[in-house]
């Protein structure tokens, strides 16, 4: 059997696109996309087809991408169809046997409509409202074409029930807990994200404003055309003496900061599931995370670090709390993240695939 994986873009480093290309190697898939900027950060010897670059413009990007998927046609190619990402599953209407990974229905559409909706000036309101009601109806006729949905937490699922009406298998996302371990418990704390807004990544540095004692390492980029340029730039003004943000990095760098960091903290609005949690605990690192979404399934509050409301002082009191002795966490920090083993993922999707072609 001859299998595709459409995913929208490689132009960060984030889960989804590691999620993709784990997918892809399960099953011995080629890979289809459009921009392949981040490709060569991790090292994979996947075959993969660029259906062309998107403009680096929002929403030109993301409308380009609907557009390169809609009118592709690899039907008579492969036997087997994936979709990874937001816009991705626009090519289902053409291909079937499929399966979508929904990593979230799009939330610029839908949860975070009106969030978003407010940023914007009077007049990029006006375009941003024709833009998601033009896009909205075209993802949900695109929903309407997946044969089968397979999502990443139980937050997800509750999404895609709200907004599609429709059920979905979980399979948590995959870690290669083998490649993390802990070497020592150094002098700074870690945080791993893509630098967007709703990471809220001023949170964080702003609980670092209040402890000038501790230090913290940001490590995340971002895709060029995603609305975050502005915001990863109001970022790099005014940071205090102890934060310092790295930008993207190698995943053996990565490895190296959680094998030596003293804990990891992460502030997400409503996280999908989140992937670094799990690979901070495969490091035997405590976690402090925002009581929200996705890490309400991996964290266990008091036992593998915290869960804490989404302000300054509730993130100032955890970290104070496992700066004291993180090493306690050790034990079940490891043991929580084999529960999410990069192995378990791969025999789920394999059993997914099976079942839908039966």
């Amino acid at each position: 059997m001859k299998c595709a994986v459409f995913h929208d873009y490689f132009g960060a480093v984030g889960g989804g696109e590691k999620v993709a290309l784990v997918i892809a190697q399960a099953l011995d898939a080629d890979i289809i996309t459009t921009d392949t900027d981040c490709l060569e950060k991790f090292g994979c010897n996947i075959p993969v087809m660029s259906l062309g670059e998107t403009p680096k413009i929002p929403p030109i990007k993301q409308t380009t991408a609907v557009n390169r998927f809609s009118s592709c046609d690899f039907s008579d190619e492969y036997d087997f169809f994936i979709f990874s990402g937001n816009w991705a599953h626009h090519a289902s209407d053409k291909h079937h046997p499929n399966l979508w990974y929904c990593h979230t229905p799009v939330r610029a559409f839908y949860d975070l409509y009106q969030i978003l909706l407010q940023r914007q000036s009077y007049l990029r309101r006006q375009a941003f409202r024709l833009w998601v009601y033009r896009h909205r109806r075209l993802d949900q006729q695109a929903v309407s074409h997946i044969d089968k949905i397979v999502t990443n937490s139980q937050n997800t699922l509750g999404r895609i029930k709200r907004y599609y009406q429709r059920d979905a298998v979980i399979i948590y996302p995959p870690v290669d807990t083998s490649q993390f371990s802990c070497r020592e418990y150094g002098d700074y704390w870690l945080s791993v994200n893509r630098l967007y807004p709703e990471k809220r990544i001023e949170l964080q540095i702003e609980a670092f404003r209040e402890m000038p004692d501790e230090r913290l390492v940001i490590v995340g980029g971002y895709a060029l055309g995603d609305h975050a340029k502005n915001y990863a730039l109001r970022l790099y003004e005014n940071l205090p003496a102890n934060v310092e943000i790295r930008g993207e990095i190698t995943s053996e760098e990565l490895s190296e900061l959680y094998a030596t960091c003293k804990g990891f903290v992460t502030t997400a609005l409503d996280e999908d599931f989140g992937m670094t949690p799990v690979e901070a605990m495969a490091s035997g690192k405590p976690v402090v995370a925002v009581r929200e979404g996705g890490y309400k399934e991996s964290v266990v509050d008091g036992v593998t670090g915290f869960l804490v409301d989404a302000d300054v002082p509730s993130l100032v009191k955890a970290m104070r709390v496992v700066s004291k002795n993180p090493e306690q966490y050790r034990k079940a920090c490891i043991q929580r993240s084999r529960l999410f083993d990069i192995c378990f993922f791969k025999e789920k999707i394999k059993d997914q695939v099976r079942s839908l072609l039966e």
